[in-house]
């Protein structure tokens, strides 16, 4: 066994720490206030090839992997982003170029990884429906085949990006879940070209006021006969289940990268705080009762750590890995929001002073429990496939 990153995700790992390490606290609390797409931080990361890190060389990527990718997204969540570098890395290199390359045709592939790569087209990614929730085998936004397209109506909800996005990946039905055999069957993928449908007047969009992570919009999105070319299906018609597979097993582990990058943000400024802040005539980092819960948590971003590059590791070799992708999400994702509860209680009253970057870290931490699946979903998955017991839902 070698725990030491490869040589090539090591230079990601220093790469993306050198262009974070460019804004200060002050930049993201002016993007997340003024609702703002983080677009300096982002054009490096493009010109860099930061964020085209899993396009194949022949396309003018990085050659590399999920695990470059995962490690580029702690780093950019560490350096400074916190929550913000979340989706930095999942809409347009995950949903986008990661998922073209793996499941794309050999034409879609020469038109789109390219545009990719020099950040000419961005994408986001459409699964949940306000009725199905986290239940995907029972949306509902239906594909109908109408000579050489598909035409589509249905509704989609929290979906990140629209409003930026030149592709969306958007999943249908294009055999109803009560028809399928098996019910896993009947999914289409499809390949949106967001701005035409918006100009044909067939796609809309209505953000959705939120608590947090306030540098992307999340919307309802509404598919009213969206039409769609046939050369435009991601895999095969009716067959989409394993793309759709291939597109949440990363974004989970893309989610603990964050969990944990953004844990260990915000763990260095409780420290550093619980170092300088001295009212007593000591520090506070001088007392068990400030230092072992930050210390414990320390030891919990290490192991979330380990399992995010574990499962991913398995991804890229094309081997399974939902329980990895599930436990590294769950792990992840709690010692994310135990470090920001711990550092808002170091801070005392003033965590709730937005003149501290905690306030913000402190809500954008919550989510990680409930998205992009529902922790309690990561359980029963658990006990279900690793424990043997009944399935409870």
């Amino acid at each position: 066994m070698d725990f030491d990153l490869p040589e090539g995700a090591a230079a990601v790992r220093e790469g993306v720490l050198a262009v974070a390490g460019k804004y200060d606290q002050d930049y993201w609390s002016r993007c997340d206030a003024d609702k703002r797409w983080p677009e300096e931080v982002w054009r490096e990361l493009v010109d860099g090839g930061w964020h085209s890190l899993a396009v194949p060389e022949e396309y003018g990527g990085g050659g590399q992997g999920l695990l470059e990718l995962a490690v580029a997204l702690e780093a950019l969540a560490e350096g400074g982003a916190g929550g913000a570098a979340s989706f930095m890395y999942l809409l347009t290199p995950a949903f986008g170029g990661l998922t073209i390359a793996r499941h794309g045709t050999a034409e879609q592939k020469r038109e789109l990884l390219p545009k990719i790569v020099s950040g000419e087209i961005e994408t986001c990614f459409a699964v949940t429906e306000p009725d199905a929730g986290s239940n995907a085998i029972n949306i509902s936004t239906q594909a109908r085949r109408d000579g050489d397209s598909f035409v589509v109506s249905g509704q989609k909800i929290w979906i990140s990006g629209v409003e930026r996005a030149d592709l969306l990946v958007l999943v249908t039905r294009t055999i109803p879940a009560a028809e399928a055999r098996p019910r896993t069957a009947g999914f289409t993928v499809l390949l949106v070209d967001v701005k035409k449908a918006v100009a044909d007047g067939t796609l809309t969009y209505r953000p959705i006021p939120k608590l947090g992570t306030n540098t992307v919009a999340s919307s309802m999105v509404f598919l009213d006969g969206v039409r769609v070319p046939a050369d435009r299906v991601l895999g095969e018609p009716d067959q989409g289940f394993a793309v759709l597979w291939d597109i949440l097993n990363p974004e989970r582990i893309l989610a603990a990268a964050g969990g944990v990058g953004s844990g260990g943000l915000v763990l260095r400024i409780a420290c550093e705080y619980a170092v300088e802040r001295a009212p007593f005539g000591r520090p506070i980092g001088a007392h068990q009762g400030i230092a072992f819960p930050l210390a414990r948590i320390k030891a919990q971003l290490e192991l979330a750590r380990l399992m995010t590059y574990k499962a991913a590791w398995l991804w890229d070799r094309g081997r399974p890995c939902g329980s990895e992708a599930n436990i590294a999400k769950l792990t992840a994702a709690d010692a994310a929001w135990q470090a920001a509860d711990r550092a808002f209680q170091t801070h005392g009253g003033m965590a709730y002073s937005l003149e501290y970057p905690i306030a913000r870290m402190f809500r954008d931490a919550r989510i990680g429990k409930n998205i992009p699946v529902a922790e309690e979903l990561v359980l029963a998955h658990i006990a279900q496939h690793e424990l043997g017991l009944p399935k409870s839902y």
